[in-house]
């Protein structure tokens, strides 16, 4: 590749890389021009990023916005260290799980009074989708993605074994006509919009429709959607929906999750874990469950305060930002890895594993190659940070918020050079950590 005369620093994030590798003349001019352009660049100022990596794995734990340290630090000094209990009123913890819920709602399509933020991804997967099954009774089947995310298949056969229901595994591709088959049968059909290993994107609004036709309900894990995408989950007549709070949304490692509760459901919402702040007294201190009228009957116990403060800060990113917008740039960023993929990594054993198809694609994309693993080791300390999925999966998750065309073409020259070098050979990428 040429040099760039506008590249002062080849390694530098967010400047237009320069290298030798065969194939690269042209993408520099096209990615700085990119760039340029780019409405959102601006917003990549709020997060807080390190010098010299190009992160690429915010589909797993997005960056640190900068709203976040400042937020934090006051939750613990000043809220929790001076006023201590009296934060509960003074400094609003109580509604935080509802005014983080409607934070979320902005960005997934759900009108105020339906979201509530608290509790861990499998936790509200596990009473949303009981639930769900509970306004069904009579009806035998629950259907799953033999490709959803494993803790989502495993939610799955847990309600399944506790409400003496048969767990059906149905490719997204395959559910309307399923459906169409089983009409009567299936109580609730549950699935994610976008494949976590290949980032293949289905049609949220026709899944929906079938399954409402066949008489079912629609449950959605937002997980790789939420922040990424638009999602409209009232247009959609969406019936009940979850998601995590750590991946584009970037509230942190292990950020609370949040759950979609559909109005008309709200009232006839009965789910396995009835705690105390979902009831409709909670300082009445009452021996009998009285659940709350509305969404907070979806809230559980004390969640985990400075998280959750963490995550609303975190949403701030958003200020101002609209999905349609998020949505754009992030079909010019996976469009142009895989056009950077296909100039530079040509004969070189990776297969793509993501739709072409910009309407099928979510906000990531894969590749295949036998040697995934030490590839992305090898990337990895090179300060470009994916990841992979076993077998053969290698993952590049795109954040439209902070994630440039430079840091995509870096990515793919860095890429090329590691696998044309062999360098991902060597002992050092060849053993596996716990988390890969």
């Amino acid at each position: 590749m040429t040099t760039d005369p506008t590249a002062t620093d080849p390694t530098a994030t967010g400047s237009p890389a320069t290298s030798p590798t065969p194939g690269a003349d042209g993408l520099a001019g096209r990615a700085a021009a990119l760039d340029a352009a780019d409405p959102l660049a601006a917003v990549r100022d709020r997060f807080l990023l390190p010098e010299g990596v190009v992160y690429l794995d915010g589909n797993s734990l997005g960056a640190l916005p900068a709203a976040v340290p400042p937020v934090v630090e006051d939750a613990v000094h000043r809220q929790w260290g001076t006023d201590l209990i009296r934060s509960w009123n003074a400094n609003g913890w109580w509604d935080a799980p509802v005014r983080t819920g409607d934070a979320i709602g902005r960005l997934i399509g759900a009108a105020p009074g339906q979201v509530v933020a608290g509790d861990s991804t499998s936790v509200q997967l596990f009473n949303t989708l009981l639930a769900a099954a509970r306004t069904r009774p009579g009806r035998r089947l629950l259907l799953t993605d033999p490709d959803h995310f494993p803790t989502d298949q495993y939610i799955a056969d847990s309600v399944g074994r506790l409400l003496g229901l048969d767990v059906r595994r149905v490719p997204a591709r395959d559910a309307a006509a399923f459906l169409a088959e089983e009409a009567g049968n299936v109580a609730v059909a549950a699935y994610a919009p976008v494949d976590y290993r290949t980032g293949e994107l289905y049609d949220m609004a026709a899944l929906t429709a079938a399954a409402h036709d066949a008489g079912a309900l629609m449950h959605w894990d937002l997980c790789h959607a939420a922040g990424a995408l638009p999602v409209e989950l009232d247009a959609i007549g969406a019936d009940f929906a979850v998601g995590c709070g750590y991946k584009y949304l970037s509230g942190g490692p292990g950020a609370p999750a949040f759950a979609y509760i559909a109005r008309r459901h709200q009232e006839t919402f009965d789910h396995p874990l009835t705690g105390w702040h979902g009831h409709a007294e909670p300082f009445a201190m009452s021996g009998a469950y009285a659940p709350a009228a509305d969404v907070t009957r979806a809230r559980i116990g004390t969640p985990a305060l400075l998280s959750l403060l963490a995550l609303e800060a975190a949403l701030t990113a958003f200020d101002g930002v609209e999905m349609t917008a998020v949505r754009e740039k992030s079909l010019s960023l996976t469009g142009f890895f895989q056009e950077c993929a296909d100039t530079l990594l040509d004969g070189l054993g990776f297969t793509p594993a993501t739709p072409r198809d910009p309407a099928r694609r979510g906000s990531q994309v894969a590749l295949r190659h036998p040697e995934a693993y030490p590839l992305v080791a090898a990337l990895t300390a090179r300060g470009v940070i994916g990841d992979m999925r076993a077998p053969d999966l290698i993952r590049f998750g795109f954040n439209a918020l902070y994630v440039t065309h430079a840091d995509v073409l870096r990515a793919v020259v860095e890429l090329r050079d590691i696998t044309v070098a062999g360098a991902h050979r060597t002992p050092e990428f060849q053993q596996r950590p716990t988390v890969t």
